[in-house]
């Protein structure tokens, strides 16, 4: 496969120019691209060429691509058109410039929970899309979840995994286990893959995007299956409130698991308890060209009153008080006292008051004097209404206040995730009550809050009830039969059913060596793995 450099410049079909190189994974090289008819800018992403002699994989790829291209949803990447070259297929796709989530990894960035489940959120929606209309990833990663420049995510490349994984080609050594990080038991069980595989792909995701890791991994593919055979996604405290809902979409046995929608529903839930998100540090080329907000930066050329003027309300100019002039309407009862006291000592002095320019004194309709008597008048008045709508607004303030910190002053502490003697110690204290509305078998142990009916930090009145759901543990399930079987696939049945295998050894001549003799408790039975 040529390097990504050398094919910049070249044109795709006539009609996609390839300008810059974004990236190689083991079956492509991918590049920002322009699309000279329509012009708008494009990704193309250039498969291997060894992939153009499989003619199999050509015509899978050909109605893979047609179908994808039919999806439409804000969370899946558009897939635009395809084509082939002498070396080698391609695909175009619709252009993102925030970069993936595996460049935000690399870029050494951890996320915290909140930004974790907003994530989650849209990719669970989009594969629950998917899944609905008969579409199984097969390869979701954090190199497939893509970002656009505001941080909505899409993910990339449906339909392109199947294609490849019925190709009759050799992927480049490492390919597959980078793919195994994320795969699901059932792969190393020759079971196949169904959309339940992706959300368990996904779950190990969003566990990395969290802690830092993925679990269940050793330095082999085959090793890093196995190690996932019965085994329950292990906690820890960076999680909070997320365990519960990634334990369940992570459980081995995928008719256990969570479906796409239901850990979208359940990733909903979660996210109105916790605060807002905060902005993703996107790790792609427009994050990286974008030119950071200035600090308080003053536009070119901009006025001194431009350049001080600040947003909102207008300031408050100095009043007859300040003992300085002003533009602004003046209070009417101190205009009135100071014409009050001029006219006073010209009447005693008799004299006039001087005049200011106003011809209007000695028109028809009254005297001078009237007029000022009406004006004190008018100010008393005014004077009045003002101090009454002061008195208002701050009995209206005040109430608003009261209801708010007194009354409804009572904060709803984080519940899920803790266990439920200490949710109703928390919720005690808060000056609530906490009813124990119901009791489900989950992943989460046993005691443990999954959902609350009042959002995190919301004020609630004193004495209002919290309703939580609260963990059972693992659901009993019925005891596979393993006597006859190999050691070996006793305990791989056992682990997937969530027991723990204690084998012990008897002799017996009538049994071959290293084949289950007995088994307690007995098959088909109910029991706690």
């Amino acid at each position: 496969m040529t390097t990504i450099t050398e094919q910049l410049g070249r044109v795709l079909s006539g009609r996609y120019r390839l300008d810059v190189g974004l990236g190689t994974g083991s079956s492509a090289h991918v590049y920002a691209a322009f699309d000279t008819r329509l012009d708008r800018q494009v990704a193309v992403k250039l498969l291997h060429p060894g992939l153009a002699r499989d003619e199999r994989f050509v015509r899978r790829l050909q109605t893979e691509a047609r179908a994808v291209a039919a999806l439409n949803h804000p969370n899946v990447l558009e897939v635009y058109d395809w084509g082939e070259e002498e070396d080698g297929p391609f695909l175009v796709l619709e252009y993102l410039g925030g970069g993936s989530l595996q460049d935000i990894f690399d870029a050494g960035a951890r996320l915290d929970v909140p930004q974790v489940v907003a994530i989650g959120v849209q990719a669970a929606r989009g594969l629950a899309y998917a899944h609905r209309r008969g579409f199984v990833h097969r390869d979701v990663k954090p190199a497939n979840l893509l970002f656009d420049e505001d941080g909505v995510l899409r993910i990339a490349d449906f339909g392109l995994a199947r294609a490849l994984a019925e190709a009759a080609w050799t992927e480049p050594s490492g390919a597959a286990t980078g793919t195994a990080r994320y795969a699901s038991p059932e792969l190393a069980e020759g079971r196949p893959l169904d959309d339940r595989s992706d959300v368990y792909a996904l779950a190990l995701v969003l566990y990395e995007a969290v802690v830092g890791r993925v679990p269940f991994t050793a330095d082999t593919t085959l090793a890093t299956l196995l190690a996932r055979l019965g085994a329950v996604l292990p906690m820890t405290p960076e999680l909070g409130p997320l365990a519960p809902i990634l334990a369940q979409a992570a459980i081995s046995e995928p008719l256990a698991r969570l479906s796409a929608e239901e850990l979208a529903n359940d990733l909903e839930l979660l996210a109105r308890q916790l605060p807002a998100p905060g902005p993703l540090p996107l790790a792609g080329p427009a994050a990286a060209s974008a030119p950071r907000a200035p600090r308080r930066a003053e536009p070119a050329g901009a006025s001194a009153v431009e350049r001080v003027q600040p947003a909102g309300p207008a300031p408050v100019r100095p009043s007859v008080f300040d003992g300085e002039a002003h533009d602004g309407p003046e209070l009417g009862f101190a205009r009135g006292d100071r014409d009050r006291e001029a006219d006073t000592l010209a009447d005693d002095r008799g004299v006039l008051a001087p005049t200011t320019g106003d011809s209007s004194r000695d028109e028809p309709g009254g005297t001078s004097r009237s007029r000022r008597r009406r004006a004190d008048r008018g100010g008393r008045k005014g004077a009045v209404v003002s101090g009454a709508l002061v008195l208002v607004v701050l009995v209206l303030l005040g109430a608003a206040v009261f209801t708010r910190f007194v009354v409804f002053g009572h904060t709803v502490p984080r519940l899920v995730g803790v266990d439920v003697q200490r949710a109703g110690a928390q919720v005690a204290a808060a000056g609530l009550r906490l009813d124990v509305a119901g009791r489900q078998y989950a992943a989460a142990p046993a005691g443990t809050v999954l959902r609350s009916s009042l959002r995190a930090g919301s004020l609630e009145r004193a004495g209002t009830v919290v309703r939580v759901t609260v963990s059972l543990g693992h659901a009993p399930v019925e005891v596979p039969a393993v006597v006859g079987k190999s050691k070996v696939a006793a305990i791989s049945l056992l682990r997937v059913a969530h027991f723990v295998p204690r084998p012990s050894a008897v002799y017996d001549e009538t049994v071959p060596a290293g084949v289950v003799v007995s088994a307690s408790p007995a098959a088909g039975s109910a029991a706690f793995g």
